[in-house]
């Protein structure tokens, strides 16, 4: 079997990265936002509710979520966010009682309170004002009644409340901790770490030219050098890379096409964020052919594609039809009336022989 194809370059990658360059706000009794405690590790998998680290005291955790953390979730709040934190909180063991699906209630407050405590850390809390009940005013055809100092507003109520800047949410697990750039005592503001998230896949690049061999749905043979082991998957796209300047930005860079392979299995997260060998299979012929080298194939003045057989010291030329190459060989299918064996001698070019036989 003969098959065609194009060997790459492309990078294992997660299917998210999360780079976290702030943690916690410091809170009153602190007197600036500080990294007190680093408890990831790179390489460290991660389950949802999972402490990353600590600023000025406070945790910083993971849990699943599509949407990013954007405000302070508080009892009363509504919206899409807090409907994810809702199901986050109950994938983690805590459930929202009768809460509607976006509303921030008290089985959402209560939930909130009790992960806070599973993780080894009291719940912020906010102060929820609360309104004072109006005075209706007399009745139709009252007098009005002598005025009398208005009871005082109840005093307001104190919540918790879910700040955004103490979670990180991933859109799947298991997650990964790539890279941890924090040290205690550095400051919050300062990147301090990087996640990985969901399945690895390969991302590689090709040329305009190689694009036409490619196509959605071909096989593709994954190697990775530094473990000496060989994956399979398949192409699940292929588009244009957004052009870069080169250097200096006068000119832009050669154009490229981004091809994403999907792997057939999942990959070791070892592999995440290494360099592999990519072969796409374009095209192959299906069981044994008759295969000659590619430089035994000329096609005469006649516009008649050909093989030369050489039988000791007689060549005798016969018509072929090819079909797919690939490794320095073509496969060959004789025209009708002709016959040529396994086994024969070819001249390849002008003076060499080479031998018909079928890889």
């Amino acid at each position: 079997m003969i098959s065609q194809a194009l060997i790459t370059r492309g990078k294992v990658t997660a299917a998210q990265h999360t780079d976290i360059s702030s943690g916690p706000r410091a809170g009153e009794d602190a007197g600036r936002s500080v990294v007190t405690k680093v408890k990831a590790a790179a390489g460290r998998k991660l389950a949802a509710g999972q402490v990353l680290l600590e600023v000025s005291g406070r945790p910083l955790f993971v849990l699943k979520g599509d949407v990013p953390a954007y405000r302070d979730l508080v009892p009363g709040k509504r919206g899409e966010d807090v409907a994810q934190l809702q199901a986050a909180l109950r994938n983690a063991g805590h459930p929202t009682g009768s809460d509607l699906s976006g509303v921030f209630g008290p089985g959402t407050e209560q939930a909130v309170t009790s992960f806070y405590r599973s993780i080894g850390y009291e719940a912020p809390a906010t102060q929820a004002p609360v309104s004072p009940a109006e005075d209706p005013g007399p009745e139709p055809g009252e007098a009005a009644a002598s005025p009398v100092a208005k009871p005082e507003a109840d005093p307001p109520r104190t919540v918790p409340t879910f700040p955004m800047s103490e979670v990180v949410f991933v859109r799947a697990f298991p997650a990964y901790v790539e890279d941890v750039r924090a040290k205690v005592g550095d400051e919050a503001g300062e990147s301090l770490l990087s996640l990985s998230s969901g399945a690895l896949t390969v991302e590689g690049f090709v040329t305009p030219q190689e694009k036409g061999m490619i196509r959605a749905g071909q096989k593709v043979r994954i190697y990775s050098d530094t473990a000496g082991r060989e994956f399979t998957g398949k192409v699940e796209s292929i588009s244009l890379e957004r052009p870069t300047a080169k250097d200096g930005g006068e000119e832009p860079g050669e154009q490229k096409y981004t091809v994403e392979v999907t792997p057939s299995r999942p990959l070791p997260m070892t592999l995440n964020g290494e360099n592999v060998q990519l072969t796409v299979v374009a095209a192959s012929s299906e069981g044994k052919v008759l295969a000659v080298p590619s430089s035994a194939v000329s096609t005469g003045a006649d516009g008649l594609t050909s093989v030369t057989e050489r039988t000791g010291r007689k060549e005798r030329r016969i018509p072929v039809t090819v079909g797919v190459s690939g490794d320095g060989y073509v496969e060959i299918v004789p025209r009708k009336g002709a016959r040529l064996e396994a086994g024969a001698q070819v001249v390849v070019g002008v003076d060499s022989r080479a031998t018909v036989g079928g890889p």
